[in-house]
């Protein structure tokens, strides 16, 4: 049998993304969370941590991760089904990885109603949408929104729809750099910005317009912060069109090449064996994206 205890240790500290942390929010000693790790690796005779910075689960540790996660989502469906538990029960927190992009657009206005009627509280984790999915993987969250579509094992995944991004720059930076036409060949020589070193959207989008080679460009971890730099004329770069429409309409942003917009599919990945929670958030994320995303056919 599984001493959650251990679990639950194991759990906090790559959460947490370190045991000093994990201490605090168990509610113990550093010392204390080191000897529960010790004591589980002791029990499954293998270790389950990577001594790093921060530290990172093994194989083994990620599956026991996955199983944390999952139990988590059952106790709560126990509490509302056995009278007594569930006024006990403090609001359950869902650790989520998300990308910047649809935490800056539509994932607020989607899970608002969802959270406050099943008095849910998040954790989010912000990872760009191509590589998101390795949290899932790592047993770190309990569901992703990311752009790969096959789930890990014991995880389904959800098309929702695809986020449409457009190249935008300022006004000045247009009068800078261009002539009296905007051709697609200039973008190459031009300074872009980049969110950070695993987007690979600027450089898709480039050799979908035939450009090929490397380029310059500024790197720039917000999303917000990606909005300002572009409208300061630092550079061009490729928004949400979801993000940038009051900007387009007040002649702040202007779009570069219209007609050539780039649509990122986006994905829902959640665990198989969630319980009633993911099962209901994921209904609910899939008629509020209906509604804000771009939808195929």
């Amino acid at each position: 049998m599984f001493d959650y205890k251990l679990l639950a240790a194991l759990a906090a500290v790559v959460e947490q993304a370190g045991f000093e942390r994990a201490a605090q929010v168990l509610g113990l000693s550093q010392s204390a969370v080191s000897q529960r790790i010790k004591l589980l690796e002791a029990r499954v005779g293998q270790p389950v941590l990577v001594r790093a910075t921060p530290p990172a689960p093994t194989e083994i540790g990620r599956r026991l991760l996955n199983h944390v996660q999952q139990v988590r989502l059952l106790e709560r469906d126990l509490q509302g089904q056995v009278p007594g538990l569930d006024e006990q029960a403090l609001p359950e927190r869902l650790r989520i990885a998300i990308n910047a992009d649809s935490l800056a657009t539509w994932w607020a206005a989607a899970v608002a109603e969802f959270c406050a009627e099943q008095r849910l509280l998040m954790d989010l984790v912000v990872e760009d949408q191509e590589v998101g999915l390795k949290r899932m993987r790592a047993g770190e969250v309990a569901g992703c929104i990311c752009a790969a579509e096959r789930p890990v094992a014991g995880a389904r995944s959800l098309a929702l729809g695809s986020m449409r991004y457009l190249a935008v720059a300022s006004p000045d930076f247009i009068a800078r750099h261009f002539g009296a036409t905007r051709q697609a060949s200039d973008l190459a020589r031009l300074p872009a910005i980049v969110f950070g070193p695993d987007d690979q959207l600027q450089h898709r989008y480039l050799v979908g317009l035939g450009i090929t080679g490397s380029f310059a460009y500024h790197l720039c971890p917000s999303s917000e912060g990606f909005v300002r730099l572009a409208e300061s004329g630092l550079g061009w770069g490729l928004v949400p069109e979801l993000q940038v429409r009051g900007e387009l309409a007040s002649g702040a942003l202007v779009e570069l090449l219209p007609g050539h917009a780039i649509d990122v599919p986006l994905y829902w990945h959640h665990w198989r064996n969630g319980g009633e929670l993911l099962a209901g958030l994921t209904e609910h994320l899939r008629r509020a994206a209906a509604g804000a995303l771009v939808q195929s056919g």
